[in-house]
């Protein structure tokens, strides 16, 4: 199968897997990325091993025409942020990897609501591409449980490696996936989180506010603390009696500052400045 891919380091493993079923790749296409949550350098490489063009802006419908003149077959597209315009005039067939066990958990990045939302279980789907983001008829899905505790960067990885897998299963039985695939029906769609929801209320719970900060992760949760708000990565907590008024800072030591919640307190132990001022007010026990 000749293919054409948009992909970033997260799913390379598609790419991987395909590339291991003999399927032949004619040019790739990355995004540029923020080094932090997204890569691209371990595509590149990639690329560059297999002698294989690629192209770090968006997939025009030049690069489309230009595709269908090679002979590419087959789009695949995994962690790409521009919307892909009318492919069927120049490739047979074009497909997604969402992760999510769609129609469940639709939108650009739903890996913070299923830990918010207490999700059991979670996945990957593969499905054809059309013009509405993430809603074409799914080729293939892949579950796994969750555990009570899991948390951004678990849940991410997790999904990368079932994404690997899926591909190679959908690479098996590409013709006869396609051809069999189920329209969605009813499901749920996620919009891009905003800023009240990374937002830290200490007036909730310790479990609550764990949870918020496991969803998370690396795309940091927001503390507003004594005039001053600031960027959280990393926190722990514990149940506790206590008559504090929730958001008293209660204890510093060097980075590390205790917060006093409705239950208990959140000890914020990775953080950083959003609004670049000194922190004032005074430290309560």
């Amino acid at each position: 199968m000749r293919f054409a891919a948009t992909v970033t380091d997260r799913y390379l493993g598609v790419l991987e897997s395909l590339v291991e079923r003999g399927w032949r790749p004619l040019k790739l296409f990355t995004t540029t990325v923020d080094n932090r949550l997204h890569h691209n350098s371990a595509v590149i490489e990639f690329a560059r091993r297999l002698k294989v063009e690629v192209q770090i802006s968006r997939l025009t419908d030049e690069n489309l025409h230009d595709l269908g003149q090679r002979g590419c077959e087959a789009l695949v597209v995994a962690s790409y942020r521009w919307r892909i315009g009318e492919w069927r005039s120049h490739v047979r067939r074009a497909v997604n990897f969402h992760p999510s066990p769609l129609p469940r958990g639709r939108g650009p990045y739903p890996l913070p609501a299923a830990i918010l939302e207490r999700a059991a279980a979670w996945g990957v789907s593969c499905h054809k591409l059309e013009h509405d983001f993430d809603t074409g008829d799914v080729l293939k899905s892949v579950e796994f449980a969750l555990s009570d505790h899991e948390d951004h960067d678990s849940l991410d990885l997790r999904i990368q490696l079932a994404a690997r897998r899926l591909s190679g299963e959908v690479a098996d039985h590409f013709e006869q996936y396609w051809s069999a695939a189920t329209a969605q029906e009813g499901g749920s769609y996620y919009p891009m989180w905003t800023e009240r929801d990374r937002t830290l209320d200490f007036s909730r719970t310790v479990a609550d506010l764990l949870r918020q900060l496991r969803a998370f992760g690396p795309l940091e949760c927001i503390a507003a603390l004594n005039q001053t708000r600031f960027f959280v990565r990393r926190a722990i907590g514990w149940t506790e009696s206590h008559t504090l008024p929730a958001g008293t800072v209660t204890y510093i030591n060097s980075l590390a500052m205790v917060v006093a919640a409705a239950d208990g307190f959140i000890g914020l132990t990775e953080w950083s400045l959003i609004d670049q001022e000194r922190v004032t007010g005074s430290i309560r026990r």
